[in-house]
């Protein structure tokens, strides 16, 4: 077994028990082209399981992330069926290391290539779920690829017609009905139809090509929030709507 199936198994125990590990860098020297070699790795051992790929997520896709990391590109991560949570729905935060809760914009593939009007059918208010598998949410550049860019679930909200501007729309995220982050779809690369270009183009440089049903996450308008036992978070995107989840023990 090479060192790059030995660690997405290493990965894939933490997600699976919930406990946090130490970063793969602590003792193993990664570069980001073999993080990414690790999460391809780690996803396909729960496809192998019955997951379905449904779509991929963006991370980093805020100027001042980019700029903590001191990186110039965004991260992206992979999405499976199992992560889908419905709008509304329950998930148990013990379930999880230490899972926080960001609002996002979400688009629905149409699975053709081009420009944006051609590749996206509907657009909708999201909420990520993420969850780094690393102790105190600490990690380097090729650790958070490798850890599928701290991909743990995500909410849908009601999907949408494309409107005409998706570049400055107001932003809230809501704990218990309190605001907690605001925020503008200007904090995703300015636009959020940048991240599908940006995602499009390093997806296919890794051979993965965007299929027809896919859901796209364009990555974060806020910063995130942990997420609490009992608490109840909700996205709201201007003129797109809402997205929600329920924490239980």
């Amino acid at each position: 077994m090479g060192v790059v199936e030995e660690l997405a198994i290493r990965l894939d125990e933490a997600q699976q028990a919930g406990k946090a590990i130490s970063q793969l860098t602590a003792t193993t020297e990664l570069d980001v082209d073999t993080g990414y070699q690790i999460q391809a790795a780690l996803v396909a051992r729960r496809i192998q399981r019955g997951e379905l790929m449904v779509g991929l997520k963006l991370g980093l896709t805020s100027q001042a992330k980019m700029t903590q990391m001191g990186v110039r590109e965004v991260i992206w991560g992979r999405l499976t069926d199992a992560m889908r949570i419905p709008d509304g729905g329950t998930v148990e935060v013990g379930r999880y290391v230490h899972p926080r809760v960001e609002p996002e914009v979400a688009f629905l593939l149409t699975g053709e290539p081009g420009p944006f009007g051609s590749a996206v059918r509907a657009v909708a208010p999201a909420l990520e779920l993420i969850d780094s598998r690393y102790a105190n949410f600490r990690f380097t550049l090729p650790d958070v690829v490798a850890d599928n860019t701290s991909a743990a679930g995500f909410v849908l909200g009601p999907w949408q017609p494309v409107p005409d501007g998706l570049d400055n729309l107001g932003v809230l995220l809501e704990v218990d009905g309190r605001v907690v982050e605001t925020g503008s779809t200007a904090a995703i690369l300015g636009d959020p139809r940048r991240a599908l270009a940006q995602g499009t183009h390093l997806a296919a440089r890794a051979g993965v090509r965007l299929a027809a049903g896919w859901v796209f996450l364009a990555g974060a308008a806020t910063a995130a929030v942990p997420l609490a036992p009992g608490s109840h978070v909700r996205a709201v995107v201007e003129g797109l709507g809402t997205a929600s989840l329920k924490a239980s023990e």
